[in-house]
Formats: C-alpha cells, sequence, structure tokens
C-alpha cells in the first residue's frame, strides 16, 4: 500500500474488511484512504444493542460442512442430470417428478426447488405419442405418487416457442393449444395434480408445488 502511495502520488482507497483487529490496526496505519467496513457498521450497531460483536475467521465458510447445504448442492446436480427425461434409473431418488410439455417450465423450477429446498426434483417431457394415446410414459408408470402435471395457456406457450423457433410447427398456436388439452386430459385420466404456471413466477411455482405435494423443504441454518 505505502509502495503504491509514493509511485502514484496519491493515497490508494482501501476497503477493509479483515476480521483480524491486529491485521485491522496494521492497515489502518498505512497510506492508504482506508474505509473499515466492520467499524462503519458494527460499531454504531454494537453501541445500540449494548453487545460486543465477537468476529471469527473463516466463519462463512462453514456452511461446506453443513449436511443441509451439502444436500441442496446434490439435489441440484440431481436436478440437472435428470432433467429433460435423462438419467431415468435413478427416479427412485426423486421426491418429485414434474410433467409437462415442452416449455412449460419444468426445468427451472426444478432447479429451484433444488437450490432453495433441497428437493430431488426431475423432470419428464410429454411428447407428441404420449399425449396422442392419452397414456402415461412408462419411464415413470412406477412412480405415480411422486408426479405433478405443469400445465400453460396455449397463447403464453406459444410466444415461449416462438422465441425458440420462429413460425415453426412446434410454436404454433393450433398445435401448442392441442398439445395443452392432451396434457390436462392426460393429467386427469391418471389423477395427476397440477398447476397452471402461466401467470407465476418461478418462486410462486415452486412454493405451491411444494406445498400441494406436501414435501419438506429441506432449508439450510444459513
Amino acid at each position: 500500500i505505502n509502495r503504491a502511495a509514493e509511485a502514484d502520488g496519491a493515497p490508494p482507497i482501501i476497503f477493509d474488511t479483515f476480521v483480524d483487529k491486529e491485521i485491522r490496526g496494521i492497515i489502518a496505519l498505512s497510506k492508504g484512504f482506508t474505509i473499515d467496513i466492520f467499524a462503519s457498521f458494527l460499531a454504531p450497531l454494537e453501541k445500540e444493542l449494548q453487545t460486543e460483536s465477537h468476529y471469527t475467521v473463516g466463519k462463512s465458510r462453514g456452511i461446506a460442512t453443513d449436511p443441509v447445504y451439502q444436500n441442496r448442492i446434490e439435489a441440484v446436480h440431481y436436478a440437472l442430470e435428470s432433467d429433460d427425461g435423462g438419467i431415468r434409473s435413478n427416479y427412485d431418488k426423486a421426491d418429485l417428478i414434474l410433467l409437462g410439455v415442452s416449455r412449460s417450465g419444468k426445468t427451472p423450477t426444478c432447479l429451484y426447488m433444488a437450490l432453495q429446498y433441497g428437493v430431488y426434483a426431475a423432470n419428464y417431457p410429454l411428447t407428441e405419442e404420449d399425449l396422442e394415446h392419452n397414456r402415461l410414459p412408462p419411464a415413470v408408470q412406477r412412480y405415480r405418487d411422486k408426479l405433478f402435471g405443469l400445465t400453460i395457456e396455449a397463447e403464453r406457450l406459444s410466444t415461449i416457442r416462438d422465441e425458440r423457433k420462429a413460425n415453426s410447427r412446434y410454436a404454433s398456436l393450433h398445435r401448442c393449444e392441442d398439445e395443452v388439452r392432451m396434457a390436462q386430459a392426460l393429467f386427469r385420466r391418471y389423477r395427476i395434480p397440477m398447476l397452471n404456471t402461466t401467470r407465476f413466477s418461478i418462486e410462486e411455482i415452486a412454493t405451491r408445488i411444494i406445498a400441494q405435494a406436501g414435501i419438506d423443504r429441506r432449508v439450510s441454518s444459513y
């Protein structure tokens, strides 16, 4: 810091977040302009709360050893591996398997539930063949109690798909109307709970699914 001050002819600006008070004292004696983050915010809080804060070096890194945190990271890996009908041999491990037509919000919802709540969520896309025959895909037939359907308004679905494949049959309103109608019929036939995602954010979708499915949230204390 001192060498930089001499070389530049101006004091360096320092944002100090050191926990060790001895190191902070040394930095304060340098030729830099020091902004002590802890002193700026913690000292007034200590005075107001009439208690002294206990600094602990490396405390924030303790999250890596938290089993709930670790579970959430593993849940994210699971969601990625199982995305869009991926590795199906591990469906036994799933807390939830989302079904829905393409672009109905399955992937971001699975990832959000994994990261925020440690929920092991897989998702399976309903194909034209599945829908036309009004039958559950063989890969998920054994897991009826884990299934949850996502549906969406056809107009919104068409808009989303058009951004991906403009002016395609995939994005046509007629095709989207057919897929949504057949998906809902499939959910009703097998009594699969469903949620219309059209007007909800991913956070709201995830919260509603977890509440409706009765899944425990594995939330870390950090």
